[in-house]
């Protein structure tokens, strides 16, 4: 399904990258950790095409998507959509133009400025509103809601672009418990009902064993473990973490009926 080779990432004389590689074979909830500069919202920018890769690849469906330009890079930007830690909404905008904003790539600027939307856009931005927990919302200016509310329009956004792949960059790592209990309920059912890789950069590890079904451990640039999130042990994360592996252990969601959905096997 995909196929990351290689992949690394200079700034300079700094890799932040180096020579990753894993494959996800099968649709997966994935949750990425390492300490802070371990190179895991690089990865994630990389893959999106925010930044170009210095080398490697990235094969889906038989593409390199890191060697795509023009119409096709912004036909990846749109299959794989990306969620970000600051919601990235327009504020003042109201919450249903901001979810119909993720159909950007399919109608002009000057439309969208002018909220020139269709009923059918309408109608499914509702729809997933609705969804998610939020259509009450609607029509109130997103600087008005709350952060886990915000991060759930976001959610709505990327899932407006029919994406094939969900890349979150530290979904939860500003909200409290609760709504970060239902952001990443919202992200892991985007992957069991849509069958849709979700690719999360987390910072707690009962987060990552409780929601993902596959683990990737970051340091400095490179992969150190790949595994299910049943075999994360207290000790492994110790070495993934060094230094910042106290504050790792800190926090915890409630896992639900959702969090505790068998977990699908390592491809």
């Amino acid at each position: 399904m995909l196929h990351i080779k290689n992949v690394t990432k200079t700034f300079g004389s700094v890799r932040a990258l180096n020579a990753v590689s894993f494959e996800i074979n099968e649709p997966q909830m994935v949750g990425i950790i390492g300490r802070s500069g371990a190179g895991k919202s690089t990865f994630l920018r990389v893959l999106n095409r925010m930044t170009d890769a210095s080398e490697g690849e990235a094969i889906l469906e038989g593409v390199d998507v890191l060697k795509l330009k023009g119409r096709n890079k912004l036909a990846w930007q749109k299959d794989c959509a990306m969620i970000f830690q600051q919601f990235n909404l327009v504020p003042r905008l109201d919450v249903l133009t901001n979810v119909i904003l993720g159909r950007l790539n399919n109608q002009s600027t000057l439309r969208s400025c002018l909220k020139f939307f269709t009923k059918e856009e309408r109608y499914q931005a509702l729809s997933l509103l609705d969804r998610f927990g939020v259509s009450e919302s609607a029509l109130q200016r997103a600087e008005t809601l709350s952060g886990g509310q915000q991060q759930r329009v976001a959610i709505c956004r990327a899932m407006m672009q029919e994406p094939k792949i969900v890349l979150a960059d530290e979904p939860i790592a500003s909200l409290d418990p609760l709504n970060a209990r239902l952001v990443m309920e919202s992200l892991l059912s985007i992957n069991r009902e849509e069958q849709i890789t979700v690719i999360s950069n987390l910072h707690t590890l009962d987060t990552a064993r409780t929601y993902c079904d596959r683990v990737i451990g970051m340091r400095q640039g490179e992969v150190v473990f790949d595994a299910p999130s049943s075999d994360l042990t207290d000790e492994m994360a110790r070495e993934i973490y060094g230094a910042e592996a106290d504050e790792a252990f800190e926090g915890s969601i409630t896992s639900t009926s959702l969090g505790n959905a068998p977990k699908q096997a390592v491809g």
